[in-house]
């Protein structure tokens, strides 16, 4: 272990990022058009498709990523414990990705059958390698600047992926099928799945880990669990994530029905067409005819480029007032703006389009720390413990993300359903459902993030401790 520098060059730190890139097209995926895909595009009623999102995601995240977490602190190979996950799963992880969003003309039990099939098997490999790669960037580096440098680096790259899938991959679909969104949707997923398996083998070839436990270290799985269940901060940061991922899949699954059965279409298509005209007039022509396509990915667009905005000023913020204090300040001012979609009439298209961007500025300055902090709750288990158990540490907090993504999603089609929603995009929607729409990207994605910002005020990690922490396991590492 190299313990004088463990400064990363930016080769080294875009390298890492890439790895996320390649990951989040499948998440974003996941997040923004699972629900959508389930009732829209393959045929599944609401409730069939909440049972699926629920119980396939709650046994990936209490089987799946703990397993893989026990399993990948304990791997040995010249490649260290994490990088080899990586290559293990860079191909079957793009290849399931493709037959999760295939729609194979079976009978309805079929279908069922074959969605719950694959979408196992896409979280198993999701968990497989997502847990591992996540735990390299604790690994990576023991420099808590460095660290946060990193984190920015990788979730500028997660930008990248959602501003792909949320912007311009509605659109896509609509015109690589000519109209028919099923076979759209599986040519834009085969060519997913060859750019995010290339980019996984470059995550692989171009980083390194540097913290590795000491030789006599010996654990066993049931003294890694003990020591998690009495480190507060993690328990803390497990709750936190599985609100955080309620909301942003909860309303990132919505956005789609909001815009197609709540804004008004005439008044959206006045307020977006000077914006397409002038990108046309730069030669940007993705966004196809449809009004409500295209104003959808001019919506999520402008929330986007303004969290990467946030994202790179994070680290100067974190640096200075630390992660606790910016990512609970962050978080609460972009919740303000997600609670204003509820007063929106639908041809507010101005304030609903300003809420996206203010909101995505603010929730990006909490991107990175989220991470970041995380791997800081490494550093407290081996500051307390005298042990390292990172992918561990990492994997337990995936099975919030996983419980998060699975509750938020489930919760986007159970509650339609409770709103009488019909499963047909052609359909016009009652009022009773119009107005479920509304909620679902406001008053109930809100109610996570709040109560997730409650726990921030026992969090001990602050400012201080973080200096503490570091220079203290410094001091043991080097002798």
């Amino acid at each position: 272990m190299n313990t004088t520098n463990q400064r990363l060059s930016i080769t080294e730190k875009l390298g890492y990022s890439l790895g996320d890139l390649a990951a989040n097209l499948v998440f974003q995926t996941l997040m923004t058009y699972l629900a959508y895909f389930y009732t829209d595009i393959y045929g599944l009623e609401t409730q069939h498709a909440s049972a699926i999102i629920l119980a396939v995601g709650l046994i990936a995240a209490f089987a799946f990523n703990p397993i893989i977490g026990a399993i990948a602190d304990r791997t040995v190979s010249r490649w260290g414990k994490f990088r080899p996950w990586i290559l293990w799963t860079a191909i079957p992880l793009g290849v399931v990705s493709l037959l999760a969003f295939s729609t194979p003309d079976f009978s309805y039990k079929g279908k069922l059958i074959y969605a719950a099939i694959t979408y196992t098997l896409l979280l198993l490999l999701y968990a497989a390698n997502n847990p591992p790669y996540s735990a390299l960037s604790g690994v990576i580096t023991g420099d808590m600047k460095e660290r946060n440098s990193l984190s920015s680096y990788r979730f500028v790259a997660v930008m990248f992926a959602q501003f792909f899938v949320q912007v311009f991959m509605l659109p896509i679909i609509e015109s690589a099928g000519k109209g028919d969104k099923a076979a759209g949707i599986e040519i834009v997923m085969t060519w997913l799945a060859i750019i995010g398996t290339l980019l996984l083998l470059i995550t692989f070839i171009s980083t390194r880990e540097r913290i590795v436990p000491k030789p006599e270290q010996k654990s066993s799985v049931a003294q890694d669990l003990k020591d998690l269940s009495s480190n507060r901060p993690w328990l803390l940061m497990l709750v936190l994530t599985t609100l955080v991922f309620i909301t942003l899949a909860m309303k990132g699954g919505s956005y789609v029905y909001y815009f197609k059965n709540y804004v008004n279409s005439q008044a959206l298509t006045e307020f977006i067409q000077p914006i397409l005209n002038g990108l046309q007039s730069m030669g940007i022509n993705f966004f196809g005819e449809d009004s409500v396509s295209a104003g959808f990915g001019l919506f999520n667009a402008g929330g986007i480029l303004f969290m990467i905005v946030g994202i790179m000023l994070s680290k100067g913020f974190a640096d200075k007032y630390g992660k606790r204090d910016v990512f609970g300040w962050a978080l609460f001012i972009s919740t303000l703006f997600i609670l204003f979609f509820y007063f929106y009439a639908p041809d507010a298209i101005g304030l609903i389009f300003g809420s996206q961007i203010l909101h995505g500025f603010f929730y990006g300055l909490t991107i990175p720390l989220l991470w970041a902090m995380i791997a800081d709750v490494a550093d407290y288990s081996e500051w307390k413990t005298n042990r390292r158990a990172t992918a561990i540490i990492f994997s337990a907090m995936m099975v919030g993300l996983k419980v998060g993504l699975s509750v938020g999603s489930a919760l986007v089609t159970w509650i339609l359903g409770l709103y009488r929603y019909q499963a047909n995009s052609d359909a016009t929607q009652t009022a009773t459902a119009v107005n479920g729409t509304k909620l679902l990207v406001s008053i109930y994605p809100s109610i996570p993030f709040f109560i997730g910002i409650g726990l921030l005020f026992f969090y001990e990690i602050n400012k201080s401790m973080e200096n503490q922490i570091e220079n203290e396991l410094k001091q043991r590492r080097t002798t």
